[in-house]
């Protein structure tokens, strides 16, 4: 079995998931990256986007958070994600997702349409 990593997800309003885990898959500002125990230290800030913990080697994706931005850094000891705001893709609603882009897109608020096509592409895919 592979060596697990000390995984911990956070908001301003609470702790979302603290586990240990096989890897993590975030999107960066810079593009995904995954984290597996043993990673080298570094710190990126978050687009927004899913976050995919995997818990076991080489298995499916056991938990998705959508990121709306923050901070990933990961140190000897695990990756540590400080969220501006967290959402379990389970609980995304689609149908108002799509009805708050329209209005978006309407009002030609560029970064809201942005933030709402990623959080529409976690939660359909």
């Amino acid at each position: 079995m592979a060596d697990l990593l000390d995984f911990e997800l956070v908001s301003p309003e609470r702790r979302l998931a603290k586990a240990k885990v096989a890897m993590v898959v975030v999107p960066g500002s810079e593009g995904d990256f995954g984290v597996l125990a043993g990673h080298a230290p570094m710190m990126s800030t978050i687009r927004p986007g899913a976050i995919a913990i995997h818990e076991t080697d080489g298995g499916p994706a056991t938990m998705r958070f959508f990121i709306e931005g923050g901070f990933a850094e990961v140190t000897a000891t695990g990756l540590t994600i400080l969220a501006e705001k967290a959402t379990p893709v389970a609980e995304i609603d689609v149908a108002a997702v799509a009805s708050e882009l329209a209005s978006a897109r309407a009002a030609g608020d560029e970064a809201a349409v942005a933030r709402l096509e990623a959080m529409q592409a976690a939660a359909t895919n």
